[in-house]
């Protein structure tokens, strides 16, 4: 079968290579073409766009961009109807995806939604075009299910696709590239240049007041080490690349900012304090429209704060050292590792690529 696959960032470029792994397994004849990243390609994918061309982040920076994405997402419609797939595989970006799908399902293309728009935060209402333009979606958190229940929609959770991403991956059981006797904090600034030049200058301030531990930047695939070398200005300061799961398998503790990552870290095993900050019109318009407590995965799985979110005015230096300063006391660690393993249990347990993918097929047939 025909397969066109749409990933619109880092952390779905690997879920989404994970399931072309899995619908290899199954479809020993199957061709994919997608928007995704290095890893879909390899997974043999053409791949049409990189989503390092698609992330813009925040309200205002998709406005000041909304002519490239406006381009895009009719260059994309000309190039599905060309391909003339048998299944449209979208994963998460549901700005773009949601678009797509519409088309998709009034040109008689099937539709599945693996891994959901996170609409259960904010604009809920995209519900119900997910029940008019998609086919099938794939859940990969516990409590979306119910979510979608809701509103009458029948969805399969899978269960999450990171725990079988962490514990497959070749960096699980490679040797960290870092020369250092120091116990490490790793320093995850995300993949956006915008989230990196917010958060990454805030993160190294404090360097300075810890001399006994290593700070080691995981750096983004999408970017460059001279684009993390012009915040780190002479700092004695290691920067990876590809090997993040090594350097959480290092870490004490972690700084990081929102998104997939919090969870990775989670899974590691690595206390971690939540950074997040945007410009000040797309927070304010964000606040008056998110709908949940949290903004990590982590606490929105647990429903309860376990580790330390600092959300805009909060993140500044002062808190930043006092929340490191408590992720480094065997105490709040002891009880912070408790809860991760609640939180493991609650994740659905391994094979969720595969899951998905059997369903898949099991629907096209």
């Amino acid at each position: 079968m025909k397969y066109y696959i749409i990933a619109g960032e880092a952390s779905g470029d690997l879920h989404a290579s994970n399931l072309m792994k899995e619908l290899k397994v199954l479809d020993t004849k199957a061709q994919f073409r997608c928007w995704g990243g290095d890893l879909m390609k390899a997974q043999g994918a053409e791949l049409v766009k990189h989503y390092r061309d698609l992330a813009f982040m925040g309200f205002t920076e998709v406005l000041m961009n909304i002519r490239t994405i406006l381009k895009n997402i009719d260059f994309c419609k000309k190039d599905i109807t060309g391909y003339q797939p048998d299944v449209l595989i979208l994963v998460d970006y549901p700005g773009f995806n949601l678009r797509i799908a519409e088309f998709a399902k009034a040109a008689g293309i099937k539709v599945f939604y693996y891994i959901s728009p996170q609409i259960w935060a904010w604009k809920q209402s995209r519900v119900h075009k997910i029940k008019r333009v998609v086919d099938r979606m794939f859940v990969i958190l516990p409590f979306e299910k119910e979510f979608y229940q809701r509103f009458d929609y029948k969805v399969d959770f899978v269960g999450h696709p990171l725990l079988d991403a962490i514990a497959n991956s070749p960096e699980y059981s490679a040797k960290l590239d870092v020369a250092t006797t120091k116990p490490i904090i790793a320093l995850l600034p995300g993949s956006r240049k915008q989230e990196i030049a917010t958060v990454l200058p805030l993160m190294l301030a404090l360097q300075d007041q810890y001399p006994a531990y290593e700070f080691v930047i995981a750096g983004a695939p999408s970017q460059t080490p001279e684009y993390y070398q012009s915040f780190i200005k002479g700092q004695n300061i290691k920067i990876v690349f590809g090997q993040t799961y090594q350097l959480l398998q290092k870490a004490e503790a972690a700084l990081v900012t929102s998104g997939t990552a919090t969870l990775e870290t989670a899974l590691f095993g690595v206390p971690e304090v939540v950074c997040y900050k945007a410009g000040g019109i797309s927070y304010t318009i964000a606040k008056q429209l998110i709908k949940v407590k949290y903004i990590s995965l982590v606490n929105l799985i647990m429903d309860k704060e376990i580790v330390k979110e600092l959300i805009q005015h909060e993140l500044n230096e002062s808190n930043l050292k006092a929340e490191l300063d408590k992720l480094l006391n065997p105490v709040t660690r002891n009880k912070i590792m408790q809860d991760y393993t609640e939180l493991k249990q609650k994740l659905g347990g391994a094979g969720a690529s595969a899951k998905a993918a059997t369903l898949m097929i099991d629907y096209l047939k």
